[in-house]
């Protein structure tokens, strides 16, 4: 018998202190990012904590946590989306060692964003809403790196900066996606919780799967090669001591 039905049939037995069924946090939903967010936080983020949101974007994840619940210090790339009203980049973080009890890091997870030539990053056109979430239309620094190798440099030094700033047992929340990128299955997800665990000493203590409700768009498309991905994750690292 799991943990969880453990659990629940404690529930049923009668213990009062048991969570019900109703109130068990699963791994896997059909939702969207605002609806997702808010259980991650209620499984691993205490109330009252500080947390640093480095890729605020429009505060998609914040929508539908209490407001005051948490110390959110929200910053972005784009000075217009910053709440601080200053360009904010999350691999070189203004705030001091060991001061937050939460990260939260929602980069660019496409290969298409770190293109050199401005005309070419992703999410013109019918994807405009994609860019406007994610990116400044301006060409991102890769640190020399390319394609998928851009997107993986930025998560690494996001997450060396993110464990710089956490504070001993902090939270360090990542959302992701894998791609297919030059035609090649890159499971990112993987790829960088090896190098947080690897190089960072992060344990890894839970995963979010999160499916989006409608079908993914299709475009250019010919033969099909690989599965077209319509799940995203949200990775939960912590830091070890």
């Amino acid at each position: 018998m799991s943990e969880e039905e453990a659990t629940v049939q404690s529930d049923l037995s009668g213990d009062p202190q048991a969570v019900s069924r109703e109130e068990l946090i699963v791994s896997a939903h059909v939702a969207g990012n605002a609806e997702v967010f808010p259980k991650v936080l209620d499984l691993h983020v205490p109330v009252g904590s500080t947390v640093a949101d480095v890729t605020y974007g429009k505060g998609v994840f914040w929508k539908d946590v209490p407001a005051g619940a948490y110390d959110v210090r929200g910053s972005d790339l784009d000075p217009e989306k910053s709440p601080t009203g200053e360009s904010v980049d999350c691999r070189d973080l203004p705030y001091e060692d060991d001061s937050f009890d939460c990260v939260v890091l929602d980069p660019p997870y496409a290969e298409g964003f770190f293109r050199r030539n401005e005309e070419m990053l992703a999410g013109s056109g019918s994807h405009s809403t994609f860019r406007d979430a994610y990116s400044n239309g301006d060409v991102l620094d890769t640190n020399g790196s390319k394609y998928h190798g851009a997107v993986l440099d930025l998560y690494c030094r996001a997450g060396i900066e993110a464990h710089r700033v956490l504070r001993e047992d902090g939270i360090f929340v990542v959302k992701t996606q894998d791609e297919v990128s030059a035609n090649t299955q890159e499971l990112t997800h993987i790829q960088i919780t090896n190098f947080y665990e690897e190089e960072l000493d992060f344990y890894t203590k839970d995963l979010f799967v999160v499916v989006r409700p409608n079908k993914p768009a299709v475009s250019g498309m010919h033969d099909q090669v690989h599965a077209r991905k319509n799940h995203s994750y949200f990775m939960v690292y912590e830091m070890s001591e």
